[in-house]
């Protein structure tokens, strides 16, 4: 008699209802699947991992100004909850990103526009005890890591050259993550608030990173951010 392997049991975590339910509607439909809770904050998420055994928690890179998100919340998922795996699901789908969130333990980064067949197939990847990544990210991650020269800031790069510069200028992960909230749009206040740190570090860690960047003027944060969101 063939014993049937349970569930691979999933958290999911977005603070958009409508791609939450999506998501929950989706994956449900696997029959290998359970879903084991939907979450729309980080705290939230945090406390019914507590209670619930997990195996892979799929969850966006970008949150709610107060909330807590992106690479701090990878840390906390990957210390506190080592036997899970972590699987990011994000509109910032880029070099930068993807290499930021790996280096702070997730196991693999799906693109939101990217077909949910895929994500089902990274969910599979992460449970058998795999990094998943598509081949055409990873092959643009892998010519990133590998780039000798950095153009210079203000013309029109590929992805591949801005993921590179952002690795070369060896930006803190503090200082990634201001970089990071300052290009969504956030002020210094709404940053210092969201890390629990004074207005004057956060503005600190701001004027270093644009600085190792070789970027002199805000604009140019923003001619960045539009560089890494080309297709």
């Amino acid at each position: 008699m063939t014993l049937l392997k349970p569930p691979l049991r999933l958290m999911l975590l977005d603070d958009h209802a409508v791609v939450l339910q999506g998501l929950s509607y989706r994956l449900s439909q696997e029959p290998d699947f359970a879903i084991v809770g939907a979450h729309a904050s980080s705290k939230s998420l945090l406390s019914a991992l507590r209670k619930q055994t997990t195996d892979v928690i799929v969850l966006d890179y970008s949150l709610q100004p107060e909330d807590i998100d992106g690479l701090n919340l990878i840390r906390a998922l990957t210390t506190r909850f080592p036997q899970t795996a972590v699987l990011i699901m994000s509109a910032h789908y880029n070099t930068a990103t993807v290499a930021l969130a790996l280096r702070g333990g997730a196991r693999g980064f799906v693109g939101k526009q990217q077909d949910l067949d895929e994500l089902v197939t990274a969910i599979r990847t992460l449970a058998q005890g795999q990094v998943y990544l598509n081949p055409a990210m990873a092959t643009e991650l892998a010519s990133a890591m590998q780039a000798e020269s950095v153009p210079a800031p203000g013309s029109r790069h590929a992805s591949a050259a801005i993921g590179a510069m952002i690795r070369l200028s060896e930006l803190s992960p503090k200082e990634q993550e201001v970089i990071r909230c300052f290009m969504e749009g956030m002020t210094v206040s709404q940053i210092a608030e969201k890390f629990a740190r004074s207005i004057k570090t956060i503005s600190g860690q701001k004027q270093t990173a644009m600085r190792k960047l070789g970027l002199k003027a805000d604009h140019e944060l923003y001619i960045l951010r539009d560089e890494l969101n080309q297709p």
